[in-house]
């Protein structure tokens, strides 16, 4: 049995020290917090109101009573510290120490056997037990210290000190605590005399710091208009006064005596302090200039009518905000057709001038970029203003402008009229009898006005809406929603969506003559050579696909190119070249004759290839095929459908139609049918049999027929479907998921049909014809990724036909005969790579021509980053 010797007590407390003195300062530390917090609160919130200058702004009496209260506080927070503290003894901390282990070992070491001290197995056994203390106590840790007063303080008053002294510190000063010395009943200052004190605050805007008037000993004194002057007397009352001649007060002026005076600077005059240790100023006032703003050009408009309005403002101190007032000038405009009406009360367009996120705003220039294409002064003459405002409220304004408010321009004439009649509704609703009448005469001939049959019904439908809205009242929001149909329908004609590459070329040079004859502006005419340049690479790739498909029925296309005109691609470019420099030099009329004779060149032009012909067709050509038969009978289905339901409203529209062949299909009555080519194609024998020879209408017309006619090419789709290249692959898996749309929406037209419902239908219809066009561009890229995807090995002659099937620059073409004009040019051996190397070459010497205009440059650079 293990014994336990006094040394082995003095080893044991030994090894106690530090956590016992550790845990005897950390009940003193709470001591100390419990006893001197509210001495603390008292303390901090005193210095924190002297730091913050409080004692500055109020009458010394509010002083010396608030000195009272702190001292009483203070006394009462000193006595409480005293009663309370006590310095902790070393039995509590080792009791507290011991408190903290299990079973109190130290106790236990301490302790000494009451009985048994002469048996000699007994005190063995308490022998053993001190030593098993011993380890214990051995294993002590420091009790950490119970700071929490909270049960003390339930308001967190001490809180509140220190977050005031905080707020002292950030924003005060602790050379502030020395004026109150100052206002002491038995302070020195007072004994001697009065004293005062004063400060100049100029406004925070121009940025310049509070002067201290006191330290001002120069009489000469500047400020800024708007300071703020305080001066405050202590002492005796009346033996101090105020006299100046900066305010400008009139009214409502206090006693020169008083202790408390503050006004603002707004004029130069003399601010003085009469009375003993008095002084004087002479204050010269810094002006605040007003803020000024001025227009740096005339607005550029963009082709989408989007305008930009160069300006420049400037301020003294900084300009805070600015905006643009745009008002009608009704005497400029010119009172004709929808404009002779009194125009509706509507008020003026005001927009915010853009400003500097960040940085100085003492002088910026800026652009007002806006759309007012919409708004009903579009293209009227208007009266700009532009004001700023700077931080004193001062304003700043430029001189009415005279201005047509930019807009958006339609060039194609039905979509001109529909925002004509647009703009007489939005000007006036009494204007709403004339502008339905007009429109209708606008759609009398829907056929020789609108591309698709969902156009000219939808102009029916707002025809409908607005007379019906005129007879029963026409109030703002339904006016609104026409102008909304109209603009939506307006764009749909001006800009269309045409599958016929021939058709969108023809509208793109029809815009562009329209363009020039109307004087329109470089940014619009610049787009709409973008747009004629686009339309005329899709016709030249329409062009070559028709000519790989004629050499692989075995045509003779020597016999028909020497009917038609052959030009390259470097012919069209050198020709709208020319076309755009003519425009650019302003020589309008040569530039009109040059694009009526590319409109001619190009509606007889063969383009030269030199393809081999091929003996037969891919099963992705075949499919093409079958697509494009498919979605050309499906609209001739739509036209249909539009015409019945056009019969359905006016009977005797379409009287007379009969004589010449002039029937419901395709051409309308010229020996054309829009539900295939030639009024044959490739669908079922339902289909054929149903139009008949000469694609003229079978003898069902009525809608159950056209259902039937619908439903059997739902039937020649799903057959199409079955046969689709591609499986597997992503372009694939999407041209079949755009046909799905299709045949469902063929679905939905087909029970539209039954129901008699021919709106519901032709909008099916429409749905079905665009799901179709985005197959076939899916299809497209399938055969083009199959045909880089082949692998070499495949025998001389596909070798041979794969170099010869390059375009005049070098690059590859599809089966097809598409041209892939986003590839990259072959650079490498041979004439088409000799070639592409030429262009490059000198398209880079061109575009490093400083003197060649912008807008070519810019093409050619466009061109180098494309190829």
């Amino acid at each position: 049995m293990s014994s336990f010797t006094p040394n082995d007590l003095r080893d044991a407390m030994a090894k106690l020290r530090w956590p016992l003195r550790l845990t005897r300062a950390g009940m003193l530390a709470e001591t100390l917090v419990r006893a001197i917090w509210p001495l603390m609160t008292v303390v901090l919130l005193v210095l924190a109101a002297l730091m913050l200058g409080l004692q500055d702004a109020v009458a010394v009496e509010v002083v010396w009573a608030a000195a009272v209260l702190a001292a009483l506080a203070a006394l009462w927070a000193l006595v409480f510290a005293l009663r309370r503290f006590r310095f902790p003894s070393r039995s509590a901390a080792l009791e507290r120490l011991d408190a903290s282990l299990p079973g109190r070992p130290i106790q236990a070491l301490l302790d000494d056997a009451a009985i048994g001290g002469d048996d000699t197995a007994s005190m063995a056994v308490w022998r053993a037990h001190k030593v098993r203390m011993a380890a214990k106590a051995a294993a002590a840790d420091p009790v950490a210290a119970d700071l929490r007063v909270s049960d003390r303080d339930p308001y967190a008053l001490r809180y509140v000190a220190v977050l005031a002294f905080a707020v002292a510190l950030l924003f005060g000063s602790i050379w502030r605590v020395g004026s109150v010395a100052g206002m002491a009943p038995s302070s020195a200052g007072l004994a001697n005399g009065p004293v005062w004190e004063g400060w100049a605050e100029p406004p925070r805007y121009t940025g310049r710091p509070t002067l201290y008037l006191n330290d001002l000993t120069e009489a000469e004194l500047e400020l800024p208009k708007g300071t703020l002057i305080t001066v405050r007397f202590y002492g005796d009352v009346g033996a101090l006064a105020l006299a100046e001649t900066v305010s400008g007060r009139s009214a409502e002026v206090s006693t020169a005596t008083a202790p408390a005076q503050d006004f603002a600077v707004v004029q130069e005059g003399r601010i003085g302090i009469e009375g003993p240790g008095g002084r004087a100023w002479n204050v010269t006032v810094r002006p605040d200039d007003p803020p000024q703003v001025d227009l740096l050009g005339q607005a550029k408009v963009s082709a989408l009518g989007e305008m930009r309005l160069p300006f420049a403002a400037r301020d003294d101190y900084g300009v805070e905000a600015g905006e643009a007032r745009i008002i009608l000038d009704l005497a400029a405009v010119e009172r004709r057709y929808g404009l002779q009406a009194d125009p509706d009360d509507r008020a003026q367009i005001v927009v915010a001038l853009p400003t500097p996120i960040a940085g100085n705003r003492a002088a910026f220039e800026e652009n007002l970029i806006e759309d007012f294409s919409k708004h009903p002064w579009a293209n009227l003459p208007v009266k700009l203003t532009l004001s700023v405002l700077d931080a004193a409220e001062q304003q700043g304004e430029t001189a009415p402008q005279d201005m047509i408010l930019p807009g958006r321009r339609f060039f194609n004439p039905s979509a001109a009229a529909l925002i004509e009649m647009r703009r007489d509704l939005l000007w006036a609703t009494t204007n709403a009898p004339r502008a339905a009448q007009v429109l209708r005469a606008v759609s009398y001939r829907p056929e020789d006005v609108f591309s698709s049959a969902t156009s000219a019904l939808r102009l029916k439908r707002i025809i409908e809406k607005l007379e019906l809205r005129t007879r029963y009242g026409l109030d703002e929001d339904i006016t609104d929603e026409l102008a909304e149909d109209l603009w939506g329908l307006a764009l749909e004609l001006e800009e269309g969506v045409l599958a016929d590459a021939l058709e969108r070329l023809r509208r793109a040079q029809e815009r562009l003559q329209e363009a020039m004859k109307n004087g329109a502006s470089d940014e619009e005419i610049a787009e709409l050579m973008d747009e004629l340049r686009r339309a005329t690479e899709e016709y030249m790739q329409q062009l070559q696909r028709q000519q790989a498909q004629e050499r692989a029925q075995g045509e003779d296309g020597d016999q028909q190119q020497g009917d038609s005109m052959q030009m390259t691609q470097d012919d069209l470019q050198r020709m709208m070249d020319r076309i755009q420099e003519l425009m650019e030099q302003g020589r309008m009329a040569e530039a009109a004759e040059a694009l009526q004779q590319l409109q001619e060149m190009m509606e007889n032009m063969r383009v030269t290839e030199g393809q081999p012909g091929q003996g037969g067709k891919s099963p992705g050509e075949q499919a093409m095929e079958g697509l494009a038969e498919t979605l050309n009978e499906q609209q001739g289905l739509s036209d249909q459908a539009f015409r019945d339901l056009q019969e359905q409203f006016n009977p005797n529209a379409q009287a007379g139609e009969s004589d010449g062949n002039e029937g419901r299909n395709g051409g309308q009555g010229r020996g054309e049918s829009h539900e295939g080519q030639n009024g044959q194609g490739e669908g079922s024998g339902e289909q054929r049999g149903e139009r008949g020879e000469g694609g003229s209408e079978g003898p069902r017309s009525s809608e159950e027929g056209l259902a039937e006619r619908q439903r059997a090419l739902r039937d020649e789709l799903n057959r199409q479907q079955g046969r689709l290249p591609g499986q597997g692959t992503p372009e694939g898996d999407a041209a079949r998921e755009s046909l799905d749309r299709a045949g469902r929406a063929m679905d939905e037209a087909e029970q539209a049909l039954r129901n008699r419902d021919l709106a519901d239908a032709i909008d099916n219809q429409a749905q079905a014809m665009e799901a179709l066009r985005e197959g076939m561009r899916s299809l497209g890229e399938t055969m083009a990724k199959e045909q880089q995807n082949q692998q070499p090995g495949q025998g001389q002659a596909e070798a041979d036909r794969r170099a010869d099937n390059r375009d005049p620059l070098g690059r590859d073409q599809s089966n097809s005969g598409e041209s892939s004009s986003d590839g990259p040019l072959n650079l490498g051996q041979g004439d088409g790579g000799a070639r592409a190397r030429e262009l490059l070459d000198e398209i880079r010497r061109r575009s490093g021509e400083t003197a060649r205009p912008d807008v070519e440059r810019d093409y050619l650079n466009r061109l180098l980053e494309r190829f």
